[in-house]
């Protein structure tokens, strides 16, 4: 293999063709100088420098290798420089992964905001299944907006929320009237969605432990199709409080808390290790980290009130 550390002596010699300079500008002595051009003469296969009388004169090789080091070396120093953020010129194709609630109620905004600041760079949405985290490094996704227990390793992220599972229904749902008990959340209709983890919740595994099994009138794929029936059936849907919260306020819908204890939902924006010192990565996930965050929070404590004011 090619000694690379011999390149700043032989830049050196070549611009002073003087053994003596060369030591002391590389502080080194005149012995350990000589010793390294020799290295030199044998590692190029040419004498580089010929003494004339009392000087130097550089070969054919010696005088191309003056001309080419420059700015090959000046390239190579370039290889440990940052690559300076331009979001102007930023071509870059980024990809986004979570839920299609996620899609229709939050990607709207970071789309605009990169549109806005990035305007040559473009986007792609990746519907997420939470048990591909441990496979991130395998996707060609930058950020995944998730539920997650245990963050895998060589994951970085930011915790943006945490909250729980309610119910929604119509306002003249048989049960608007009624207090929600256990035994009537369980005879109840239920929807359920079926697309994507983030949609995966453990309530069957608590009604289980509790010798109980809902009754699943309609698997549904997307959080829309869902909703149209909630909104024209004696159906319920148990979804996530910032969600149920926002579609309670868009569609007057009615929201309530379980008859069951269950673990919080915590919720991350997550990237792989490989993303970690990406200038134009951090500038992307910080900005979905606001968008996502901000409608975490602001939907959860929209629910709060209404869970209170019932």
């Amino acid at each position: 293999m090619n000694n690379y550390k011999l390149l700043p002596a032989l830049v050196s010699l070549l611009q002073t063709r003087n053994l003596t300079v060369s030591a002391k500008a590389l502080n080194v002595t005149q012995s350990a100088m000589s010793k390294t051009l020799n290295q030199i003469r044998q590692a190029f296969g040419d004498q580089i420098l010929v003494r004339q009388a009392n000087l130097f004169v550089l070969t054919e090789r010696g005088e191309q290798l003056k001309r080419q080091l420059p700015s090959l070396l000046t390239q190579l120093d370039d290889l440990y420089l940052s690559k300076p953020l331009n979001l102007a010129n930023c071509q870059r194709k980024f990809n986004f992964a979570s839920s299609d609630y996620v899609a229709q109620a939050v990607f709207p905004q970071v789309c605009a905001h990169l549109l806005n600041q990035a305007p040559q760079a473009s986007i792609e949405y990746y519907v997420w299944h939470k048990d591909l985290l441990s496979e991130l490094h395998r996707h060609p996704i930058d950020v995944v907006s998730t539920i997650a227990d245990d963050i895998p390793e060589n994951l970085y992220g930011e915790a943006m929320a945490q909250d729980t599972q309610v119910c929604i229904f119509r306002p003249n749902h048989p049960l608007a009237e009624q207090t929600l008990t256990l035994e009537r959340y369980v005879a109840a209709q239920h929807v359920l969605i079926t697309g994507g983890g983030d949609k995966d919740t453990p309530v069957d595994s608590a009604l289980e432990a509790l010798g109980l099994k809902r009754r699943i009138f309609a698997r549904m794929p997307f959080f829309q199709g869902a909703v149209e029936l909630l909104k024209t059936s004696d159906t319920i849907l148990t979804t996530p409080l910032h969600i149920a919260a926002d579609f309670a306020e868009r569609y007057g819908l009615q929201l309530r808390p379980l008859p069951l204890t269950l673990p919080e939902h915590h919720y991350y924006l997550l990237w792989h290790a490989k993303h970690q010192q990406d200038s134009e990565h951090r500038w992307f996930r910080q900005q979905c980290l606001v968008q996502l965050s901000g409608h975490l929070n602001g939907r959860i404590e929209q629910g709060m009130k209404l869970i209170h004011s019932d």
